[in-house]
């Protein structure tokens, strides 16, 4: 299972962290840390279809289905 979004497409992302000491005082880098999308596994029922799908979705993309319905929102990312 992948860690990428099936809708909106987001996956991790590298972030680098600074303190605000090191910013005043020297470059003096911290390293790099991966940070990931929050990813619930869900299984959606499609009226339209009359099944079940189950899918990895990003917190923003539940919220996007339930505003603009799962078959729609599925339909225009190309899932089913």
């Amino acid at each position: 299972m992948a860690k990428v979004c099936a809708i909106t497409k987001v996956g991790s992302r590298m972030a680098g962290g600074y303190s605000n000491r090191t910013r005043a005082t020297q470059f003096n880098p911290t390293g790099k840390v991966r940070k990931y999308p929050n990813l619930q596994k869900k299984r959606i029922y499609i009226p339209e279809l009359k099944k079940f799908v189950s899918i990895t979705l990003s917190t923003k993309a539940i919220k996007t289905i339930q505003k603009n319905g799962a078959y729609a929102t599925l339909k225009k990312a190309g899932v089913i």
